[in-house]
């Protein structure tokens, strides 16, 4: 990569960066979300590729995931209480608003599928499309499980977080309709390392504690990964 394509490609990954931060704000998501779940989804897909390429478009694809709720009414996705059934499928139409928004990107093509298909379901109950198994793309199906997971570790107005072994025992309960079983064993087998970055609310792509066969710097994807 020359040194051109390489400040531009910088350059796109703080936009993209800021505009995930941006939408987390207005969501009164915790902290960093969307740049937190793509740095922890990559912590799962080290352990099914080494190809720079798709693990970039994993973390794209992961950090972009809510883009399309740009596209939803304040009314709806800051609603106290529970939703109505019209404002519940307003809510559901985010992945394919954000699969539109990501499409428009060159070389952005997987990452957009990963968008499309965020909120689908191992046993094919998700949406919008109702996938099921491996018709899922990968990066959706590990996101998934990572989203979850942040989820339940987060504080929210609702609750305190739960503690990583509640967490862990919920993700495991739903291993086969929720979640693939092949992402649960990932998430299992990188339990040390997620349960250290889910302590530390490590949402930097180059945080030092990802480390060893782990560590996946973005900023060095050129090439084989470290």
């Amino acid at each position: 990569m020359n040194v051109e394509s390489d400040v531009l490609e910088r350059a796109d990954a703080a936009f993209a960066e800021a505009v995930a931060g941006a939408l987390d704000i207005r969501e009164h998501e915790t902290g960093m979300h969307s740049k937190r779940v793509a740095c922890h989804t990559l912590v799962l897909a080290r352990r099914f590729t080494a190809d720079a390429d798709q693990l970039r478009q994993i973390y794209w694809g992961a950090l972009l995931h809510d883009i399309g709720k740009i596209g939803i009414p304040d009314a709806i996705l800051l609603k106290q209480g529970a939703l109505n059934e019209d404002e519940w499928q307003e809510m559901r139409t985010h992945p394919e608003k954000g699969y539109h928004i990501v499409t428009q990107i060159p070389g952005m093509e997987d990452a957009a599928e990963i968008v499309l298909s965020h909120e689908e379901r191992f046993d094919g109950t998700g949406y919008p499309r109702g996938l099921r198994g491996q018709q899922i793309p990968l990066g959706a199906r590990l996101f998934a499980l990572i989203d979850t997971l942040d989820a339940m570790a987060s504080d929210r107005p609702y609750r305190k977080a739960l503690p990583f072994d509640r967490a862990r025992a919920e993700i495991v309960s739903m291993s086969g309709t929720q979640f693939d079983p092949v992402a649960v064993q990932a998430f299992l087998a990188e339990e040390t390392i997620l349960r250290e970055m889910v302590a530390s609310k490590c949402m930097q792509p180059h945080d030092s504690a990802i480390s060893g066969e782990t560590a996946l710097p973005i900023n060095t994807l050129e090439g084989n990964p470290p």
